[in-house]
């Protein structure tokens, strides 16, 4: 569902008369319950932004006696748009649920005399990773827990984990902090409003409408919020055409949104005027959970089942493992990896004391998609490698090819790779399932299972060398991950701790015959 809002500004007098405090609530009539707001100053524990100090308040509202979790709203950069009042009016007319509102202002880190040497906020709010979001879960939400009672008794505020029970709103760089806390852990947020969000180029911000295209849609509730005269620095894009290009996005991946659309320039007016009534439309329906969209993404569709099913990775028991990875081991299917020395010598040799690398040998055995160049000693990329089978050599003309995408300027972690019948390329990575077109480029992006992406991440991560008895290194060997494509279902496993498989609309090469191409569009 999509609502589009374009939004009238009068004249200046009546604006800033109507905003006073922050928020046209603010001339509200008194006569709702209160709640209360504690306040707490908070220094970070964990290794995601060690060091940095913060306030964070705490809105409890009236109703809420601790018998039960409750919802949670996160608002960044502290209390804005007269937020708890309005909460006071919405939850006293039964317009949103009991809801706990935790308010942060973003990190500092203070020398040794007391004063700021770091301003944390651009790093955790427009850094496109899911750090934040972690943040979110793994300290303040806990501290809150741990440190907020509800008024005039010891009972410990509970907050709901369920993520249709959580919202998260920010302004400027606190808008992409929240529209990308909930893509990166939709498990976490499924209610987002994003003011005059800095969805450009400072880090990272300007891709997220690139993945919003090619990823499978996720269960969010979206409401942006912008005006046409937002350009906050140049330097950095257009804040107005960045928040288009993401409405455009998400409207094609078929996401439930709103927008409001002004002419107003950067600042905080026009969130706070709509305040209210956004607060209505994200709560609208509840408490029934919010639904993942159609995408229009037709190389996507062509593998996604819409008969209503949900069609996850789903693992498979241990006995089924074993006699899945049994039955193919024995007729010669089993994707095989090879290290770069297993190449030198032709393909199908045993695995040597080398570091393995991934590949995957096209259907007509034409050509190979590396992990790694097999000629050149080059520095890690996003990258993978084509090589054509030569006459004379094992692999001739090679090029980096494909292009794989990630998230907060990092290296992608590389896995197993496959090619279906189609000759389309699945690559698996720490951010999912990366398909790749016959031209090398990625067409849209499969979720993964968190154990399948911890083992990846852990695959490819740094190691130390492994001491052995008699003092000397022994080189670590990674975990051979194996991604199989079967009839009707993608599987990936790694032959001992678990397998997961997926049905989709998807069939595996046939060895000899060369798919169908697509040209050089």
């Amino acid at each position: 569902m999509k609502l589009r809002i374009l939004a009238t500004i009068f004249a200046s007098a009546m604006l800033a008369s109507v905003i006073v405090g922050g928020s046209a609530y603010a001339q509200q009539k008194p006569g709702y319950p209160q709640g209360k707001i504690v306040s707490f100053d908070y220094k970070a524990s964990v290794d995601l932004y060690p060091g940095t100090e913060r306030n964070v308040k705490v809105y409890i509202p009236n109703q809420y006696d601790g018998s039960r979790p409750a919802c949670l709203f996160v608002g960044l950069d502290g209390i804005t748009c007269n937020a708890p009042k309005v909460f006071d009016k919405l939850i006293a007319e039964g317009k949103m649920p009991v809801t706990i509102g935790i308010f942060l202002q973003p990190g500092v880190i203070r020398g040794k005399d007391g004063n700021v040497i770091r301003y944390n906020r651009s790093n955790e709010f427009d850094f496109t990773d899911g750090r934040f979001a972690e943040f979110l879960d793994r300290e303040i939400v806990p501290f809150v827990e741990e440190n907020t009672s509800v008024e005039g008794s010891d009972v410990k505020v509970k907050i709901s984990k369920d993520p249709d029970d959580r919202a998260i709103f920010g302004l400027s760089s606190g808008g992409i902090a929240a529209f990308n806390a909930a893509w990166m852990r939709p498990d976490l947020f499924r209610r987002v409003y994003s003011g005059v969000g800095t969805f450009v180029s400072m880090r990272g911000g300007n891709d997220l409408q690139m993945f919003v295209r090619k990823c499978e849609p996720k269960p969010l509730r979206i409401c942006l919020q912008d005006g046409s005269q937002d350009v906050w620095n140049a330097t950095f894009g257009h804040w107005w055409e960045a928040n288009q290009m993401l409405s455009t996005a998400l409207d094609f991946a078929g996401y439930d949104t709103k927008y409001d659309w002004s002419d107003e320039k950067h600042s905080g007016n026009r969130a706070a005027v709509i305040f209210e009534e956004v607060m209505i439309w994200l709560w609208g329906g509840y408490p029934k959970p919010v639904e993942a969209g159609i995408t229009q993404n037709d190389f996507l569709n062509k593998y996604l089942y819409h008969d209503g099913e949900k069609t996850p990775f789903c693992p498979l028991s241990v006995s089924g493992r074993d006699q899945w990875i049994k039955e193919k081991e024995t007729d010669g299917t089993m994707p095989v990896t090879f290290t770069l020395e297993d190449i030198a010598q032709g393909r199908g040799k045993s695995r040597s004391s080398a570091r393995t690398y991934y590949c995957a040998v096209y259907p007509d055995e034409s050509f190979m998609a590396l992990e790694k160049s097999f000629f050149w000693n080059e520095a890690e990329t996003n990258c993978l490698w084509q090589a054509v089978e030569g006459t004379e050599s094992p692999l001739a003309y090679e090029q980096r090819f494909y292009w794989l995408h990630s998230y907060g300027n990092t290296l992608v972690s590389k896995g197993p790779m496959a090619f279906d019948s189609r000759g389309n390329l699945f690559v698996l990575t720490d951010i999912g399932i990366q398909v790749c077109d016959q031209n090398g480029r990625v067409r849209f992006i499969l979720e993964i299972p968190d154990q399948v992406r911890d083992a990846l991440l852990e695959d490819n991560g740094p190691h130390l060398p492994e001491l052995q008895k008699d003092g000397s290194a022994k080189e670590y060997t990674r975990r051979l991950l194996t991604m199989y494509i079967a009839e009707g279902k993608i599987v990936i496993t790694d032959r001992k701790s678990f397998t997961y498989s997926r049905r989709m609309n998807i069939s595996p090469a046939v060895k000899g015959q060369r798919p169908k191409s697509q040209g050089q569009g």
